[in-house]
This record gives structure tokens, sequence and C-alpha cells, in this order.
């Protein structure tokens, strides 16, 4: 752009002053000139303006090859890096097992994806608004574009290897109708779908959602919660969001545990990790919390507990030695 703007002053200059024109004349007379448009000379001009309309050409060429080589180079290159960027993202979700599919990018998506890469869980994002994609891109999620209640959509996210979907999608009927579509394509999916009031959460259930998430329901318990016992609120934002390190975590036991057949209070998990149980769901049984201390562990129990994220961790690392 600068190039061009030199350009045009300099033969506007050298036109005023070899042939005494006005400024319109000599900037016209640049123009056609470097523009090529054979209009032809506006007056007749001398030997000396005649080489300098010559230089003006070469010059004027020789920039215009420039440019065009340079956004030619642009966007071979953006199109290369898109190449290069689709193929990586399509080598990942060939990779991908069970893992989580999150259907929308909107605020609720949004704010999964970021718990999701907190927690460093295997995830792909669908999502067809270009902006949402953008900020896809921008944040460096693996993702998928497209409409999630297409099946194709779906098999790209690799729905048959999947551990979850999550549909955060807008609008309520796009949830019940991907639910549905996502029931059909594996019957074994986990499912957890978000709905705007609590009539639709019979809709999703019915349609094939495991679990439903009203999210204002959820907001105005939180600040109902906030007002009338804010101790709790921070002990669940302390557990739920990581802080000093502290966090609720669930942990099944394998087939070969050293803990099958043992009470809690003989399991040694306080006294050994420093972990809490303070929730244990049996096999086909409903969650029991805070359980006594002569409650037995079985294996296929999942134990909910409670404490330091390098203890729960190191925990489920023995539990699978």
């Amino acid at each position: 752009m600068l190039g061009a703007v030199v350009i045009v002053s300099a033969g506007t200059v050298g036109y005023m002053y070899l042939e005494d024109w006005t400024f319109l004349d000599a900037l016209y007379m640049t123009i056609i000139t470097l523009s090529t448009v054979g209009f032809g000379e506006i007056r007749e001009l001398h030997a000396e303006s005649r080489m300098f309309t010559i230089m003006l050409i070469v010059f004027g060429v020789a920039l215009g090859g420039f440019i065009a080589a340079a956004v030619g180079q642009l966007i071979i290159e953006g199109q290369f890096r898109e190449l290069v960027s689709r193929r990586k993202m399509e080598k990942r979700l060939r990779k991908l097992s069970d893992h989580f599919i999150v259907a929308g990018f909107g605020r609720v998506g949004r704010r999964v994806a970021v718990e999701f890469e907190r927690q460093q869980v295997p995830f792909v994002v669908i999502e067809k608004d270009d902006q949402s994609v953008e900020r896809l891109l921008n944040d460096g999620y693996l993702f998928v574009q497209g409409d999630a209640t297409e099946e194709d959509v779906l098999r790209e996210a690799g729905i048959e290897t999947a551990r979850t979907l999550i549909s955060t999608l807008p609008d309520e009927a796009l949830n019940v109708y991907l639910t549905l579509t996502a029931r059909h394509m594996r019957g074994d999916l986990n499912i957890i779908a978000r709905a705007d009031f609590e009539e639709g959460e019979k809709k999703l259930i019915r349609a094939g959602a495991n679990n439903v998430v009203i999210p204002h329901i959820l907001g105005g318990v939180r600040m109902a919660m906030a007002a009338t016992r804010p101790n709790v609120v921070d002990f669940v934002q302390m557990t739920g969001f990581e802080h000093d390190g502290l966090i609720i975590e669930e942990l099944s036991l394998p087939s070969d545990s050293v803990l099958d057949g043992k009470s809690v209070i003989d399991s040694g998990l306080k006294n050994k990790y420093g972990v809490t149980i303070i929730g244990i769901k049996k096999v086909g049984n409903r969650m029991s919390i805070n359980p006594g201390p002569a409650t037995v562990l079985n294996s296929g129990d999942v134990l909910v507990l409670i404490g330091d994220r390098g203890d729960v961790e190191r925990l489920n690392r023995d539990l699978r030695l």
C-alpha cells in the first residue's frame, strides 16, 4: 500500500515538473499509465517525459507483480495452514477413545470445556456457528464444525467410542432431538442434557438422557445457599474448583483390589492416604452418603472421596497396581 502511494506521488510530481501540468492532469496521467488502460497521452509529451513514462510503467508493473505475489503467497500459506491444521485435527479425532463430546459452545458449553481442560480429560466440541468456531480455534480446543443433531457429524466426533455426550445446545427442542439421535446411535452412551425449564426435564429423560441439568435452577439454589449458608458455599467452591488442592473425586474399586472385603475403618484410607470416604455407590444400589465405619467395601463399588489432589491420585495409582 505504501509503495503504491509513493509511486503515484512520484509520477504526479514528475509530470507536474517536466510538463508544467496541473495537479489533476498529472495525477490523471499517472493513474492511466500505471493502470495500463490504454487511453493514450492526454497531451503530447516531450522526450524527457516519455522516458519518465517508461520508467513509471516499469516500476508500476514491478510493484504490481510484487503485490500480486505477496497476496498470492498469503492466500496459499493461509490455505496451507488451514489444511495442515485440519489434517492434524482429523488425526487427533481418529485417536480419540473413551472421551467426552460437548455439543454446543455457548456459555454453558464453554464452561464445560474449560472444566474438562482443567481436569485434563479428552473431549471434543461440536459447533456450527462461525464466531464460536473462531473462539474454539483461539482456545486451542479440539472441535468438529457442523450440526450436532446430524449423525455424520456425531460419527466424526467419535460417538462410537465416546464415554459421554453433553448436550448444551441453546434450544431445548434441539437438545431433545440430539438426545434421540444419540440414543438411537448408541444405546449404552451416557447422555447429559441441558433443559431450560422443569417441563423439559421429563422430555429429555423420555428421549434417552441419563441426566438432565437445568442451569437456572442450579444458579438459584447456589445464590440462596450463598445468602443463608455462605460457609457451605465456600466449601463447595473449594472442593468443586480445587482451591488449595482439595477435591472431591470418585474412584471405582477394581476386581482385584486389596480393599475388597474390608470395612471402611479397616481400609486405612484415612491414615495412609489422608482421604475420607463421604459416599459409596454399590452396584445396582443408590448412593450411600457418609457410610459408617463398619460398611464393607467390595469390588465394583464407586467411592466418593474428599482429600488433597495428590493423595487421591496416589490412591488411584495404588489401586491399579
